[in-house]
C-alpha cells in the first residue's frame, strides 16, 4: 500500500512531495505528543464534572434491573422482575451494566463507558485518516471530532450513539485493512463489528454498509469474483451477528423472557423493523401499523423547534449547531477529491480512491438517512455524521493547495460558524467576534505569504474556525449548561436537569414502606400506570414495580387476562395511582393501561397513603 503522504495533493501541488522516509522521520517527533494531547482534551471534556452526573430515569432503571440476573441483562429488562424490556435492543446498555457491576450503581458509573468509547473513537479516527491522507490530516480529524459539540455530548451521555460510533469506526478500520490487501478474514471482522453495532442502533447500523461494500468492491486488489465472494461471506456473518438477539428473543418462549416493549405482538421483528425503523419515516407516508408495532402519534415524530421538517433540517440550527460547524470545509474536501479523481483517473486499487469512497459514501449516506428519517429532536443521532465531516474537512485543510480556494472556504466556514452561534443570542456570542478577529487577518496573510508564514497563518485561520465550536464544547464542563448522564445536547438547549428521579421524596418513601410491610409474599411490590412512576422505586430500592403499558403507555402489557391472573395468584396485590391518574380517568384517556386502571378503581379497595391512592386487589381486597 503506497504511503499516504505521497498521494497527490488535491487540486494543485506546490512542489514535489517529500519522500516517505523523510516524511516519517519528520512526523514521528510530533505525532504522538499531539495525539496524546488531543486524547487528553477529549477525556477532560467527556469526564469533567462526571461526579455530578444524573440518572436518565428510563435507561438507568433498566441498567439497575440488568445487574440483577443474566436474563434481565440479556434482554434489557426495564424492571427487576423481568416483566418488560426497553423499547430498544439492549446492547448499548451492556457496557453500562458491566460498569455498574464493577464500580457500583452510581450515576457516574453509567457515564464512564461512553467517555471511554468517545476517547477511543477520537484515536481510531486519527488512525484511519492517517493511513489514508497522512499524519497531519489524521491529527486534524481527531481534533475536529474532539471539538465538535455532539461528540462531547455523546461522551457525557448515556445514549446508544457513543458505542455505535466506535463500532462503526472499528468496522471501517477493518474494511480499510481488508481493502489494502484483499484480506477476506479482516473483511469478516468488519461484518462482525457492524453486527455488534446493530445491537446498539438496530437497522441504522446497516446504513454504513454502502460505504464499506463499495470501498472493498472497487478498490480491493483481487478479481471481481473474489471481491463479490468476500463481501457475500462478510455479509452473511454480519447478518448472523445482527440478528442473533432477535433470534434468541424470538425462539425463547414468551413466558421465559420479558415482554418486548414497543410491540403489540411481543415480536422482535415488530420491535426492530416496525417500532424502531418504519415509524421513523412516517413523514414519507410509511405505515408501520401492520408490523405489530406501536405506532406513535404523528406529532411525536415532528422535529423540534428550530430543526426544520424537510431535507434542509440538517442545516437548521438545532442540528447544525451540534455537528455541522465544518460543513463548508467538508464539502470542499469532498468536491476537491472528486475533481482530483476525475483529473488523475487513478488505478482501481489506488488508496486515494479507496479513502474517498469510504468517507464520501459514509457522509452522503448518513446525511440522506437523517434528512428523510425522523430523529424526533434527538441531536445525538448526528455523532456518526460528525465522523465523516471531520475526516473530509481534515483532508481539505492538508491537501488543497490552491490558496484562493482554501481561503475562500475558510472564510465561508467562519461566517457559517458565526451565523450558528448568533442564532442563540446570549450564549457566548462574543466568540463570533473572536473568530472573525483571528481568521480574517490570518486569511489575508495566508493568501499572500510564503511557505513559513503560510503555515502560521493557516493555523491561526483554523483557530478562528474552531473557536466557536470549541467554546460550545467547553461549556459542557459547567453544570449551568450541561449535566452528565442526559441526552448529550451541548449548548443553549442543554440545561442541567438536576434529575432527582432516583431519590424518593417523603411521600414516596411512605408508599414504599407501606407496600413493603403489606407485600405478603407478592412477586411485585405494586403496579403503576406509567414507567415514570416506577423509575424512582427501581433506582432507589431496586423494587419490583410493574409499569403498565411500557414506554409509551400504549403497549398492551400486561394483557387483561395476565393482569387478573397476577392478582388471583397473589403475585400482585397493589396498584398505586396519583391524583393525576384519577384526573386522566375523568377525561377519558384511552390506553390499554388506562383500561386496567379503570378496572382497578371499580374492583379494588382504596388505601390513602400521603398523596397517593393505593388499591388493594385480590381476595382480601374489599373491606380491608
Amino acid at each position: 500500500m503506497p504511503s499516504p503522504v505521497s498521494a497527490e495533493p488535491l487540486l494543485r501541488a506546490e512542489g514535489p512531495p517529500p519522500s516517505p522516509a523523510r516524511a516519517r522521520s519528520r512526523t514521528q517527533r510530533y505525532e504522538r505528543p499531539i495525539l496524546a494531547g488531543i486524547a487528553t482534551v477529549a477525556a477532560l471534556l467527556f469526564c469533567w464534572g462526571i461526579w455530578h452526573s444524573a440518572y436518565h430515569a428510563f435507561y438507568a432503571s433498566a441498567v439497575r434491573s440488568m445487574t440483577d440476573n443474566p436474563v434481565a441483562f440479556l434482554y434489557g429488562s426495564f424492571d427487576p422482575a423481568g416483566s418488560i424490556t426497553l423499547d430498544k435492543l439492549p446492547g448499548f446498555l451492556w457496557p453500562q451494566a458491566l460498569s455498574a457491576l464493577v464500580f457500583g450503581f452510581h450515576p457516574w458509573s453509567l457515564v464512564i463507558p461512553q467517555a471511554v468509547e468517545g476517547v477511543a473513537s477520537v484515536v481510531l479516527l486519527h488512525v484511519l485518516v492517517r493511513r489514508w491522507a497522512g499524519v497531519p490530516a489524521g491529527l486534524l480529524a481527531a481534533g475536529f471530532l474532539t471539538l465538535t459539540p455532539v461528540t462531547v455530548g455523546l461522551g457525557r451521555s448515556v445514549t446508544e450513539d457513543a458505542p455505535f460510533v466506535l463500532l462503526l469506526l472499528l468496522a471501517a478500520e477493518a474494511t480499510q485493512r481488508a481493502t489494502a490487501r484483499a484480506r477476506p478474514r479482516t473483511l469478516v471482522l468488519a461484518g462482525v463489528w457492524v453486527g455488534v453495532a446493530f445491537q446498539c442502533k438496530m437497522l441504522e447500523a446497516w446504513a454504513v454498509l454502502p460505504a464499506l461494500a463499495v470501498t472493498y468492491l472497487v478498490a480491493a486488489p483481487t478479481t471481481v469474483r473474489r471481491r463479490i465472494r468476500d463481501l457475500a461471506v462478510s455479509g452473511a456473518v454480519m447478518l448472523a451477528v445482527s440478528l442473533s438477539w432477535m433470534l434468541a428473543a424470538g425462539l425463547t418462549p414468551a413466558a421465559d423472557r420479558p415482554y418486548l416493549d414497543g410491540t403489540t405482538d411481543n415480536s422482535p421483528i415488530a420491535l426492530v423493523v416496525g417500532y424502531n425503523f418504519l415509524t421513523r419515516f412516517q413523514a414519507l407516508g410509511v405505515d408501520a401499523a401492520g408490523t405489530g408495532s406501536i405506532v406513535a402519534d404523528p406529532a411525536h415524530g415532528r422535529a423540534s423547534a428550530g430543526m426544520g421538517d424537510s431535507v434542509w433540517k440538517m442545516f437548521s440550527p438545532g442540528l447544525a449547531s451540534q455537528t455541522g460547524w465544518l460543513y463548508p470545509l467538508a464539502a470542499l474536501g469532498l468536491a476537491a477529491g472528486l475533481v482530483t479523481l476525475w483529473r488523475r483517473r487513478p488505478g482501481r486499487t489506488d488508496p486515494f480512491l479507496a479513502g474517498y469512497l469510504l468517507w464520501g459514501v459514509w457522509l452522503v449516506t448518513f446525511f440522506l438517512v437523517f434528512s428523510f428519517g425522523s430523529v424526533t429532536g434527538h441531536t445525538y443521532y448526528m455523532g456518526v455524521v460528525a465522523v465523516g465531516l471531520s475526516a473530509l474537512a481534515a483532508t481539505a485543510v492538508t491537501r488543497v493547495r490552491r490558496r484562493s480556494v482554501l481561503c475562500a472556504v475558510l472564510a465561508v466556514d467562519v461566517g457559517w460558524c458565526a451565523a450558528l452561534t448568533l442564532h442563540y443570542p446570549g450564549f457566548f456570542t462574543w466568540s463570533a467576534g473572536v473568530a472573525a478577529a483571528l481568521a480574517l487577518p490570518a486569511l489575508v496573510l495566508l493568501a499572500a505569504g510564503g511557505s513559513g508564514p503560510r503555515r502560521a497563518a493557516l493555523a491561526v485561520a483554523l483557530a478562528g474556525v474552531l473557536v466557536i465550536p470549541a467554546v460550545w464544547s467547553a461549556s459542557a464542563t459547567s453544570l449551568r449548561y450541561n449535566q452528565p448522564g442526559g441526552f448529550g445536547r451541548i449548548g443553549p438547549g442543554s440545561i442541567a436537569t438536576r434529575n432527582g428521579a432516583y431519590a424518593l421524596d417523603p411521600a414516596q418513601r411512605r408508599v414504599l414502606a407501606y407496600l413493603t410491610a403489606h407485600r405478603d409474599g407478592a412477586r411485585y411490590l405494586a403496579a403503576v400506570p406509567r414507567w415514570q412512576m416506577a423509575a424512582p422505586y427501581i433506582l432507589s430500592d431496586n423494587a419490583s414495580v410493574l409499569p403498565l403499558g411500557g414506554f409509551t403507555a400504549r403497549v398492551p402489557y400486561p394483557a387483561p387476562g395476565t393482569f387478573h391472573h397476577l392478582i388471583d395468584t397473589g403475585r400482585l396485590r397493589y396498584v398505586v395511582l396519583s391524583s393525576a391518574d384519577l384526573t386522566h380517568r375523568a377525561r377519558g384517556v384511552r390506553t390499554p393501561g388506562r383500561a386496567l386502571v379503570r378496572w382497578v378503581i371499580g374492583h379494588c379497595s382504596p388505601v390513602r397513603v400521603s398523596r397517593y391512592t393505593l388499591y388493594r386487589c385480590g381476595a382480601a381486597g374489599h373491606g380491608r
